[in-house]
């Protein structure tokens, strides 16, 4: 024999809403999952069932001093059924009149840009406009390198390494300084130390080389 089929959520939630309609009373939750399973609705899923319908306002529940009561009536699942058929016409009534809307525009829109060898010349026009302003901007991005603003902004960036750079020289020879007079015991072994770092005895302060003049594209194509 085969094994006897489950309810579905749906059809569990008919059974329970069956209960409340056939008897038009009030019930305690230990009411309803004993009468749950008659309904064919396991006691476990009784109380999940019927906060699901609480939940889509077809159950109702209230408090009345330590116990909850739960209870729903046919004219309120037709009450509720009412009411989301007005919200659905209201709905469909606005959507409607946003089409209007939307048409109406669409056909004003329309005026004017009717097809013709006028207005299939201006479109041409202007596709080779967009064209040529596109090949324009690539162009210019090519000399972005050469821009007065990044150069300058370089030019600020180079001065505050090298004023850092030439800083931490300072602080080494300051250093070094301090080490020879402290240690003098020490000076060999000071020396193979500033050798493995890197501090060696061409260790100076870092100069900037003297500015290249940059020439403009005309100069540039004049030279060549």
């Amino acid at each position: 024999m085969s094994k006897k089929r489950g309810l579905s959520l749906e059809e569990k939630r008919e059974k329970m809403l069956q209960i409340f309609y056939d008897s038009q009373d009030f019930f305690l939750l230990k009411e309803l999952e004993k009468s749950g399973p008659k309904k064919g609705v396991i006691m476990q899923s009784v109380k999940d069932v019927v906060q699901s319908l609480v939940d889509d306002d077809l159950v109702f529940k209230d408090k009345i001093g330590t116990s909850v009561y739960f209870w729903s009536l046919p004219s309120c699942a037709g009450n509720q059924l009412r009411n989301i058929q007005k919200k659905f016409d209201a709905d469909f009534q606005s959507s409607e009149k946003r089409y209007a809307e939307l048409n109406e525009q669409c056909s004003v829109l329309k005026k004017g840009r009717e097809e013709s060898d006028e207005r299939e010349k201006a479109l041409a026009e202007l596709k080779a406009i967009e064209k040529k302003y596109n090949e324009l901007k690539d162009e210019i991005s090519q000399y972005s390198d050469n821009d007065p603003a990044t150069f300058e902004a370089m030019k600020q960036a180079t001065e505050v390494a090298l004023a850092a750079a030439n800083r931490w020289t300072d602080n080494i020879f300051t250093l070094r300084q301090w080490c020879s007079k402290n240690f003098p015991q020490a000076t060999e072994q000071l020396e193979q130390l500033y050798n493995e770092v890197g501090i060696t005895d061409d260790f100076d302060y870092v100069e900037l080389p003297p500015p290249v003049p940059v020439c403009s594209n005309r100069e540039t194509e004049r030279n060549v």
